[in-house]
């Protein structure tokens, strides 16, 4: 009888791991325990973990990213006020948001605002560097990649795509 209670609660505990109890990723469950205005920095820590990157605005605003790729196709900012409080957070990767990257940009540029790329693969041949997202363009759709063009030379973006994401196999 133990060893069914203990297997019982193992599996449960294994299951909350992945899933709400709406089937939803567990990194969306935990924005549940978030609230804009008064939640903390610290209190984002806690649910999110260490950010990935941490972007300092003159105005004392600080921008925490976290990407949850590779495989992953978000990528949450949580906006911290100078008072330390959340103001305000949001998934970056979105094709509104891919409309805003435009030739010229620079990689600090992009990578502030799409944050950390799945992967970066250099083509010397045709002097481009290109980084690529895992995004989902509409529920139920095929994950894609959203991809941005830089001259090796100067760094700058010079024209962005989308493709489909090639599965290994």
């Amino acid at each position: 009888m133990r060893w069914t209670r203990y297997l019982v609660l193992l599996g449960s505990a294994l299951l909350s791991f992945g899933c709400d109890k709406q089937g939803r990723p567990i990194e969306e469950f935990g924005l549940d325990k978030l609230a804009k205005g008064v939640s903390s920095e610290g209190d984002v820590r806690t649910v999110m973990g260490k950010p990935e990157m941490v972007w300092e605005e003159d105005d004392g605003t600080r921008m925490l990213q976290y990407p949850k790729g590779p495989e992953g196709a978000r990528t949450w900012v949580f906006v911290i006020d100078p008072q330390g409080k959340l103001k305000d957070y949001r998934q970056i990767l979105t094709e509104e948001n891919f409309a805003r990257v435009q030739p010229g940009m620079s990689r600090d540029e992009v990578r502030r605002m799409l944050g950390k790329p799945r992967s970066i693969a250099q083509y010397r041949l045709k002097n481009e560097e290109v980084w690529d997202w895992r995004y989902l363009p509409s529920p139920g759709f095929e994950p894609r990649l959203f991809n941005v063009h830089f001259d090796m030379g100067t760094g700058k973006v010079t024209r962005t795509s989308s493709s489909e994401e090639i599965k290994g196999g």
